[in-house]
């Protein structure tokens, strides 16, 4: 009895200094990241001189985006880049989004689209749209994005200065703000997914580039085989095919693209969920190559995601035990509140709070308002800790039931309210 409590105890430091830690190698990679490569840099408007610009082929897949792809179309026509085409696959969709890309034609002469009579999924699309152009080059971008105008050049500078660059992933910005979940989001990806990839890209190894605004080298796509149309989150996917590959995936922020989220707690479960899924099929696929001495580089994000699902696993059991300490007789040791505010929830508290002010500190060269957010974000350990807890839960068992089978099709996301 003794050793159970034991572990008990160690179940509730493990919950406790996981975030704890994460949040300070964030924090301290993405300082590090800042003060080498953004400190004192022009701004976002400025991008590098190019001493050669690659013609570049912007690929867009398209399901159900009819309200959309005017602007995204409407925003690319302002890319500073000298030489660019823009190929839209309209992928199987049941709306106008075929009829739209078509009358637009004659407006774009830099646009050709693509029809495919059924819904082939998001990799399916690009992989046809890479086969439709000649350049090396791919900017990939959603059909509801809009690109910032130097985003192209700021993502190519990297390309052209980096024989060994396969991928350079943006800096997506969210558009729509009119909810709580919305104001939270500008938060999270700026406080959170910002900082990750900094930090990430400060100790060497991306978990994924960004599926809706990243360029790629079609030479690195070609060696791996292009993005798997079996994966539910197929940026994951190629991320860690790249790096097993021995390619360098960057981290460009001053790549900006404004995309919608949703603002629905139903559209943001299934949101988070794909993602859950997809990053455990992932995990699932490579987990047996990752264990070899020659792709060690890959080790600390492998480490890290496996913490991060152990971590939900360890929360939902002390959730679990907490719950059963309220409705049977169980020894004192079960009958706490760990799940009520203390001390270490006020440090944790703390601590996020800190992490959000770094990150904001960091991010006001690309949103000299973001502060506006800060106040809202007392509420994203309590509301997105506990959804992104769920979603990984629920993810592991579907992803081990799918394990890749079938084609990951187009599901039409919740775009929020603008």
């Amino acid at each position: 009895m003794n050793l159970a409590f034991g572990h008990l105890g160690l179940l509730r430091d493990f919950i406790f200094f996981y975030p704890l830690l994460m949040a300070f190698i964030w924090m301290v990679g993405g300082v590090y990241y800042y003060w080498r490569r953004e400190r004192g840099r022009p701004d976002w408007t400025e991008p590098p001189p190019l001493r050669v610009f690659p013609p570049v082929s912007i690929l867009v897949p398209c399901h159900n985006e009819g309200e959309t792809v005017e602007e995204t179309m409407a925003a690319l026509a302002l890319q500073q880049y000298p030489d660019f085409e823009v190929i839209a696959i309209n992928d199987g969709s049941r709306d106008d989004t075929g009829a739209r890309l078509d009358a637009m034609l004659s407006d774009y002469p830099w646009l050709r689209v693509i029809h495919l009579h059924r819904n082939a999924g998001k990799a399916a699309a690009l992989k046809v749209g890479a086969m439709a152009s000649s350049h090396e080059f791919f900017v990939c971008i959603d059909g509801d994005a809009l690109l910032e105008p130097h985003a192209v050049q700021w993502m190519m500078s990297h390309f052209v200065d980096g024989v060994r660059v396969g991928a350079v992933t943006g800096n997506p910005r969210i558009r729509n703000r009119s909810t709580l979940i919305g104001k939270l989001q500008v938060g999270e990806f700026s406080s959170i997914i910002g900082l990750i990839k900094r930090g990430q890209r400060s100790y060497g190894r991306l978990f994924t580039v960004s599926g809706v605004i990243s360029a790629f080298r079609r030479t690195a796509l070609h060696r791996v085989g292009y993005w798997a149309d079996n994966m539910m989150t197929e940026d994951i996917d190629i991320s860690w095919r790249l790096q097993r590959d021995h390619w360098d995936i960057r981290y460009e922020p001053n790549a900006l693209c404004y995309i919608l989220m949703p603002e629905t707690l139903r559209g943001l479960w299934r949101q988070r969920l794909r993602w859950a899924q997809g990053g455990i099929e992932v995990l699932i696929k490579e987990v047996r190559r990752l264990l070899f001495w020659r792709e060690r580089r890959m080790w600390g994000v492998l480490l890290e995601f496996l913490l991060s699902v152990t971590w939900s696993y360890a929360m939902l059991l002390l959730i679990v035990l907490w719950g059963l300490s309220h409705v049977i007789d169980v020894p004192a040791e079960f009958r706490s509140d760990p799940l009520l505010p203390r001390w270490n929830g006020v440090v944790l508290g703390m601590v996020c709070l800190t992490q959000f002010a770094v990150s904001h500190w960091i991010d006001r060269r690309y949103e000299p308002k973001v502060w506006r957010g800060y106040y809202w974000m007392i509420w994203y350990p309590i509301a997105y800790w506990l959804l992104n807890m769920l979603t990984v839960v629920a993810g592991v068992p579907k992803a081990l039931l799918r394990r890749g089978r079938g084609r990951a099709v187009w599901v039409s996301p919740d775009r929020g309210l603008r």
